[in-house]
Order: C-alpha cells, then sequence, then structure tokens
C-alpha cells in the first residue's frame, strides 16, 4: 500500500493561487485573537486519571510555520488561529478558555463565585480550564453553568467544573434551553452510533497531525477523547426576553431554536454590554448538516434569528462572543460581523429555493454558486467546517427530499451492483484503473475518486485501484480550504491503506444514557429490533416505573415495537416487570444483569419472565466499525 505523497503540481498550483489572491493582509482577526491573552495551559496537554493524554496542544505547533504545498493556505490561517490556546479576557468579569477543545467554555464572575458557559466535550479538559482560571483569578466556587445549545461539545465536560450533588443541593444551578435534554440524548442515542463512525472521519480521528495529516477542523482543532458527562438543567428557557439572575449577574435570553441546533439560545449580559451568540455566529460559514450526519437545519430561520439579535441588542452591546472561536469588539464591528453571518445563511437559502424552483437538483446548483463580494471577501464567511457545496445540497434535501425528480435516478441499483455494473460497462476493472491513474495525472482527482470506487466497490481486494484511490482522496483532501472535507479525504486514504479504525469514541456515555426517559428508551429499543426476524413475534409486556408509578406497555408486533402509557381500562399484560427508570434503561440498553436484579429484588416480575429473554433476543446491536470507504 502506498504512502502519503507530496503534493501533485496541480493542487500546490491551486494553493498558491489562493495564497496569491486570498486577503492575507487582513489580520484583524488575529489581532482579536490575541487580546486579553493572559497564560497557556503549562504543560499544553490534558490527561485522564489513566494517564491517557486526551488532549494535546503541542500536536499542532507544527502551525507555527510557513504554509506547506500540502495545505490550503485559508485552512493553514485558520487552523493557525483555533490552535490558539489559554485563558484569555473578553471584558470586564468574563473570561475564555480556548483552545482546550473543540469548543471555547466561558467564565462569568458573580458576586460570590463564577458561572460556567458550555463546559467543553470532557470532564477532564473542562477541569483543566476551570484549574486555568482559578489560578489566574483565585478559587471562585461555581454557581451556575449554561448550556447554551444541545451539542455534546457544549455539556459534555459538567461534571468537571460541577457536582450532582452540588446542584442537588441548589450550590449550583444548571440553565439550558427548553428541549436541551430531550435533544441532547437523542442525537447521541438515536443514529449515536453512525453518526460516531463518521465523526472519526469528520474530525480526522486516527490522522497524524502535520502538513499531509490533520491541521484543524475549522470550528476548532479536534474533539477530545476524554470522559462525556450530562447533569440535567434545573431552569429552563422557553422564550426570547425571560431573564435570570445568577449571583448577582442579570442575563436576557433570546430564543433561537432550528438554528445550528434544535435547542439553541444566545443570551446578553447588560451590564457587561456583552452578547454571547452560542454557534449562530462564529468566524466560519457553518453547518446545514453536518457530514457526520444530523437533522437538516433552517438557513431562513438561522437568518430571521440573527437579524433579531442584531436589533435586539447590537446597539447595545460592546463586544460579542461565541462558543467557538474568538470575540469581535466594538459596537460597529460586530454589528458588521452578525450582519455577515445573517447574510449568508439566508443567501444560501434564498437563491437555493430560487433555483429550485428553475427546476436545478442539488447537485447542479451546488457545483456553481457564487456568493456576494462582500461575503467572499470576508474570512469569517469562508467553509472552513461548514462548505457552500454540502449546504447548497442540504437546502435542496430539506425541501425537496433525495429525489431529484429524474425517474432514471428513481429505482436505481445498489451501490455495489450498480458498481459492478459501471465496471463492466466501461471494459473491466483494469482499464478502469488505468483510465483514472491517467485522470490522476491530468489533475482531476473528482472524477479518479468516483470512477475508483466503482472498482472498489465492485472488487473489494483490488490492490491497485485502493491505492490509487488512496493517493486520489489525498490529493483531493490537500487542495481543501474546509477542515471536515480535508479530514474526510485524509481518512479515507488513511483506511485504504491502513485498515478500518473503527470508532474511536463512546457514542452514548453513562450520563446520557441515564437521562433518557421512559418513552426515549423504548424508542432506542426499538430501533434495535431485527424486523424480518420478529416478524412472527407477539410479545406483550408492562413495564410499571416505580419512581413514577406510570404503566408503560411494549408490544412487539410484525417486527414493530409498538409502546404506549397504559390506560387504567386497559386489561393486565400477561408479563410486569416494575423496575426504576435507571434500570429500565441499564437492563435494555446498557447491558445490565436483569436476572441478578430480579434475583435481589431490585426488579420484581409478574407472569412469564421468560418474555424479555425472548424481547432481547430479536435485539440486533449496531456495528460501530462499519465501512466506509470500502463495501
Amino acid at each position: 500500500m502506498t504512502s502519503p505523497r507530496e503534493a501533485s503540481e496541480s493542487v500546490e498550483a491551486g494553493n498558491a493561487e489562493a495564497l496569491r489572491t486570498m486577503p492575507f493582509g487582513d489580520t484583524k482577526d488575529f489581532a482579536d485573537a490575541d487580546r486579553g491573552f493572559i497564560a497557556a495551559l503549562v504543560p499544553p496537554e490534558i490527561r485522564n486519571a489513566d494517564g491517557e493524554v486526551v488532549w494535546d496542544c503541542a500536536s499542532f505547533s507544527f502551525l507555527d510555520d510557513d504554509c506547506p504545498p500540502t495545505v490550503h493556505p485559508s485552512l493553514w490561517r485558520q487552523s493557525k488561529l483555533t490552535a490558539k490556546q489559554g485563558l484569555y479576557e473578553v471584558t470586564d468579569g468574563i473570561y475564555q478558555v480556548r483552545g482546550l477543545d473543540l469548543s471555547n467554555m466561558t467564565l462569568v464572575e458573580g458576586d460570590s463565585g463564577v458561572i460556567v458557559v458550555d463546559p467543553l466535550i470532557s470532564v477532564e479538559t473542562a477541569a483543566a480550564g476551570l484549574a486555568l482560571y482559578r489560578e489566574h483569578r483565585g478559587d471562585r466556587p461555581v454557581v451556575g453553568v449554561i448550556y447554551s445549545h444541545s451539542h455534546i461539545d457544549h455539556f459534555g465536560g459538567v461534571k468537571g467544573v460541577t457536582t450532582q450533588a452540588d446542584v442537588d443541593a441548589g450550590r449550583c444551578v444548571i440553565v439550558a434551553p427548553a428541549g436541551f435534554t430531550e435533544h441532547a440524548v437523542e442525537e447521541n442515542v438515536y443514529a449515536g452510533t453512525a453518526m460516531a463512525r463518521r465523526a472519526a472521519y469528520m474530525y480526522g480521528a486516527a490522522l497524524p497531525r502535520g502538513p499531509r495529516g490533520a491541521v484543524g477542523a475549522g470550528l476548532g482543532q479536534t474533539t477530545s477523547t476524554g470522559l462525556p458527562s450530562l447533569i440535567t438543567p434545573t431552569e429552563s428557557i422557553d422564550h426570547t426576553g425571560q431573564a435570570v439572575t445568577i449571583d448577582g449577574v442579570a442575563i436576557e435570553f433570546q430564543m433561537t431554536p432550528g438554528t445550528e441546533a434544535p435547542s439553541e439560545m444566545n443570551f446578553y449580559f447588560p451590564a457587561r454590554r456583552a452578547l454571547c451568540v452560542a454557534e449562530n455566529a462564529t468566524h466560519t460559514l457553518h453547518n446545514l448538516l453536518t457530514l457526520r450526519g444530523a437533522l437538516v437545519r433552517d438557513p431562513h430561520v438561522w437568518s430571521k434569528y440573527l437579524t433579531e439579535a442584531i436589533n435586539r441588542y447590537a446597539a447595545r452591546t460592546d463586544v460579542v462572543f461565541a462558543s467557538h472561536h474568538w470575540p469581535t469588539w466594538g459596537t460597529e464591528r460586530l454589528t458588521e460581523y452578525l450582519s455577515i453571518q445573517r447574510d449568508l445563511y439566508g443567501y444560501l437559502h434564498d437563491q437555493t429555493l430560487r433555483w429550485i424552483n428553475k427546476g436545478a437538483t442539488g447537485t447542479e446548483i451546488a457545483e456553481d454558486f457564487p456568493l456576494p463580494p462582500a461575503l467572499t471577501d470576508n474570512w469569517s464567511a469562508h467553509g472552513y467546517y461548514g462548505s457552500i457545496s454540502h449546504n447548497v445540497k442540504a437546502i435542496y434535501q430539506r425541501y425537496m427530499g433525495w429525489f431529484d425528480g429524474n425517474p432514471a435516478d428513481l429505482w436505481q441499483h445498489s451501490t455495489v451492483e450498480s458498481a459492478v455494473r459501471h465496471v463492466d460497462f466501461m471494459g473491466g476493472a483494469d482499464e478502469v484503473v488505468a483510465k483514472a491513474r491517467k485522470s490522476f495525472a491530468d489533475g482531476d482527482f473528482r472524477w479518479a475518486a468516483q470512477v475508483l470506487n466503482y472498482v472498489i466497490f465492485a472488487e473489494p481486494d483490488n490492490a491497485e485501484a485502493k491505492a490509487l484511490q488512496a493517493d486520489t482522496l489525498e490529493q483531493l483532501g490537500y487542495g481543501c480550504e474546509n477542515g471536515t472535507w480535508r479530514n474526510f479525504f485524509l481518512m479515507g486514504a488513511y483506511e485504504l491503506r491502513n485498515g478500518g479504525i473503527g470508532t474511536p469514541t463512546v457514542a452514548a456515555a453513562p450520563d446520557l444514557m441515564n437521562q433518557l426517559t421512559v418513552e426515549q428508551v423504548f424508542d432506542a429499543v426499538a430501533l434495535l429490533i431485527d424486523g424480518p426476524r420478529a416478524w412472527s413475534a407477539d410479545i406483550v409486556v408492562d413495564w410499571r416505573i416505580t419512581d413514577t408509578g406510570v404503566v408503560h406497555r411494549t408490544h412487539l408486533r410484525n417486527g414493530l415495537l409498538v409502546h404506549f402509557d397504559v390506560d387504567t381500562d386497559l386489561p393486565p399484560a400477561p408479563t410486569t416487570f416494575a423496575l426504576s427508570a435507571a434500570d429500565l434503561g441499564s437492563a435494555l440498553l446498557a447491558g445490565g444483569d436483569l436476572a441478578a436484579m430480579i434475583a435481589t429484588g431490585q426488579v420484581t416480575v409478574e407472569g412469564n419472565a421468560g418474555a424479555l429473554t425472548e424481547l432481547v433476543g430479536y435485539l440486533d446491536a449496531p456495528d460501530p466499525d462499519f465501512a466506509i470507504v470500502t463495501p
């Protein structure tokens, strides 16, 4: 198998042209990213309790050098900015820890303690960030935590800054937007295995860090690999204008559901004239549909909420900051920054719809979608994390679905069957590889990747095709301005050369599983039913939840697990289990030993206890190691 190569002449020329034509003389972002610097984390790595490194700032120190030909210079510039790490002062009483995870952690000082906003992904990185803050600002107790939205990089480290005991005792409040817990656990459980596997590609999990490997993901460098956690909110924000005071700090909230996350909010600190825009305005074009997978986001409401934020807060704000990247200071500058971000999402939405109504497909629209010069010339509108190409296709998907309207595309063969037929039509694998090699030499990497994919899916053991495809994907990665595209291409090359890496992270951490509602537990179980094997099954079980007294019924029939709260008029099921909500999740989803629970009286059963064994026998475990670049 081939090893990583240098940039081809065509990629090197393209990157050189970008360096020549893009506005690299504009260095305001570097001044903003350095402003308020207090101290860096020393030593620049974070370890877990077993001594394993979960975050290593120094691994990106190569970014101090000049941009090499194997990286797009705009992405190199963005990565230099996002790799900056340490404690920074945003404004009086507001500090940020940056560069210790994919996201930022913000700390707002109150009368006696500190409020933590978005405590990163991992317990270990959040604890290190808090320790860095306390080293320079004093040992203030954490009196409040705010989750700006329902993505794990904004709540996963919460147990690194506070404890369940402190929350239960009222010493620390947890504030989040309405719907937070539901969306947080669903995203990490329902399709969590598939998303986690693809996230390994999106963030370049196995790539060596360096000019021919991982240089950053555009939104941040990468994701930490420590332990995620969750403490459920004690206070929910459900309307714009809602005000909360924590430890003497007045905060006004703006609800922004359906933007970057299904449950999200901005918030304003009037005494500090500071606005936090969560992840609704960052120094990149964001994702409307992430490459790891997610629900398609709504750029129309995203744009409208940014307009509302401008109209409601900008004139009385001196600094705007987010949960990624660096702040922007000055009322005039921040108003323009928010306006550029607003225009970006609104323009993508409206112009995509304009072309949809002319009959264009998502692929066609994405192929030629110029932005207005004011957006093209603004660094914050560049696609380092999201991209014009996949965002336009996401908008098409949101409105029109997977089908492009052409009946020839309505009932195509599966990927493997289509590949076999393509290769046969093209004259066989040897002929296709030979032609692909010429396309590679000509710099037509997009076409080479497409036709080589046919050969690999038709002949999975074709070593020559896989070697050339690895080289091809590598060149595509070297030319990407977008960090996640680069990682996807280079991860594809890596797995073709070295074999699959599987999923290096846990799709559903224990704290998230423990927060599933009874309804969500059975939703998750239903997704595991092997339908064809269960076609003839007919199993009815009642589950009496001892915490609440609610009885929830499951009925497996026709391969579908139907479930609902039991009306008192219904006759009892043949089998009833009585157990707590936590034990329910443990028994059905977390590999708990139900027999032992029954033996100790932790779970009681009336009727046929074997009904559960039969039900569990129809569950089909997900595969966190499924193939991506091979069949």
